[in-house]
This record gives structure tokens, sequence and C-alpha cells, in this order.
């Protein structure tokens, strides 16, 4: 089973990604059964470095409906599994002032599910806008190519 489970986009929106890692996730049974379902949402979803763990904060897993008698709390802390040189790296990044680690995308790795969280700065509004201005326009050259392209193909 490969693909994508969940993204944010919101991250992407909000903040300059700088770094990008790839972590495991340590989850319990009932919240892969919760995932593989599709009940997750990961848009308010951060992560910490605390006494030389990574946890990710905010994903919200919903408890699995079928499960029998043991249930997960559906926003609980979750470690994530890194090396020790990637951790002192994430907790030297993060020090930075207006530095954040923010889950970008939670995603299958042969039958594992990994999150990608990254290091990213805050975006302010005039970035904002000026990331719009570089999509239309992108979007409007596109469409003349598309046209060239039908007109002269």
């Amino acid at each position: 089973m490969g693909g994508e489970i969940a993204t944010n986009r919101k991250a992407l929106r909000d903040y300059h990604i700088l770094e990008r890692f790839e972590a495991g996730v340590e989850l319990r049974g009932t919240e892969v059964k919760s995932i593989r379902a599709g009940f997750i949402n990961i848009a308010n979803a951060y992560a910490r470095v605390e006494n030389g763990e990574v946890r990710l904060y905010d994903a919200d897993i919903q408890p699995y409906e079928r499960a029998s008698h043991e249930q997960h709390e559906p926003r609980r802390p979750r470690r994530l599994l890194l090396h020790k040189k990637e951790i002192m790296r994430l907790f030297g990044l993060c020090s930075v002032k207006g530095h954040t680690l923010a889950a970008l995308r939670m995603y299958w790795k042969e039958s594992r599910v990994k999150v990608e969280i990254g290091v990213g700065k805050g975006k302010e509004a005039h970035d904002k806008r000026e990331d719009l201005k570089k999509k239309a326009s992108k979007r409007e050259t596109d469409r003349e190519m598309a046209r060239f392209n039908r007109k002269n193909g």
C-alpha cells in the first residue's frame, strides 16, 4: 500500500519551508485502522523537540468505530521516530526565533505510516500576496501555452 494519506496545505501557505524531514510515527493499532479508513486531519499539526524526543501535536485521528475494548485519544501527542542526529539538527533549527516544525504530509511507505515535517519560517502578508501573484501568472502562461499548442499542434 502506498500513497498520500493527508496533506497540510495550510502549512505551505503560512510558512516558507526551509528543510524537510521524514519521520516514522509511533501509533496504536486502532489509530492505524482509522488512518486506513481515512479518518485523519493534520491541518493544525505541529511538532516539538522535548527531552531528546520529537512529538507530533494536534494530529486528529478519529477513534475507530469497530474497535472492541481499547480506544485511543484523537489528539494525543504522538512520538516521531528519528535518528539522534536528526533530532539534534531539528532542535538547533527550531531554537531560532520565528522557526517552527509543521507537519506537511502523512503518507504510506511500504506498510508504515510516515510523516513529513518541515522547518518553517512564518510568511508575512506581502509574501502571501506575492505567492498568489506568481501562481496566477503561471496559470495564465500555462493557459496561453495550451491554447498555442492546440492551434499549432
